[in-house]
């Protein structure tokens, strides 16, 4: 398997702790309406906040992520809400040494869009469909161009409701098109240095029009693609922020 590489190495539980839990929900709503309670692998699922609640409605979840940090947060809320979680520290670009086949494969949280490039992200799609059974759903989730290009512009978020936990967060225009560079930073309180310690990431995020992911997924064999926004609530278009995508590995078209 992969050694583990930046991001997320530095600061998983900082990450886990500011994240929105609402949209754990709504993501584990939308796997339940859309595929059946069986044998499911949550593909990036970082510190399993997503894994528990499924495993807790009955799935039987297998977790990859790159961080042996986040995976060790997920080790440690599968145990604080007693279910079993199998965990995989792997590059989701190639997991080809691990053997399993599933019903169904899920990628939530921008996992996809931290693929550099289209070759990175067809390696991953590629290893998505030869892990999943003939018939499988694959079911994800990216950022779209209209959020890097339009929601990302002169963004700043900072968060210091924590006075001893400081969180800031800048984003800048990529130097590929459709891209976007995350500046994110804590200011940690060292209560014996009587200062401040910063902790920093960078993060890079691609995306791409919907054509071209419709394009790339039947490239690697998927059929069966559908579309949505608003976690399928409507259509698919090119003012959304979030687009939501589920397809079939073997499927009529």
């Amino acid at each position: 398997m992969a050694e583990e590489e930046q991001p997320y190495q530095t600061f998983a539980s900082l990450y886990d702790e500011l994240f929105d839990g609402q949209l754990y929900d709504d993501w584990a709503d939308l796997v339940k309406e859309q595929v059946p309670v069986g044998k499911i692998l949550d593909l990036g699922g970082g510190a399993g906040r997503l894994a528990v609640l499924l495993a807790q409605s009955g799935y039987q979840v297998d977790l990859l992520d790159l961080s042996s940090s986040m995976l060790s947060l997920a080790q440690d809320h599968a145990a604080d809400a007693a279910v079993d979680l199998r965990l995989l520290q792997a590059d989701i670009r190639d997991f080809s040494d691990w053997e399993e086949r599933y019903p169904a494969i899920v990628s939530f949280a921008d996992t996809l869009n931290y693929l550099p490039s289209r070759d990175d992200f067809l390696a991953g799609i590629r290893q998505v469909y030869e892990h999943l059974e003939a018939g499988g759903t694959f079911l994800f989730d990216v950022i779209t161009p209209k959020m890097v290009n339009v929601d990302y512009e002169d963004f700043y978020y900072n968060n210091d409701e924590d006075p001893e936990k400081i969180f800031m967060w800048t984003a800048f225009f990529g130097e590929e098109e459709n891209s976007v560079d995350h500046d994110l930073k804590f200011f940690l309180y060292d209560e014996k240095l009587d200062a401040f310690k910063i902790v920093r990431e960078i993060h890079h995020e691609q995306t791409y029009p919907l054509a071209e992911y419709v394009a790339m997924l039947k490239e690697v064999g998927f059929t069966k693609i559908e579309l949505g926004a608003d976690f399928f609530k409507k259509e698919a278009d090119e003012n959304d922020s979030r687009w939501f995508i589920r397809c079939q590995k073997g499927a009529t078209k």
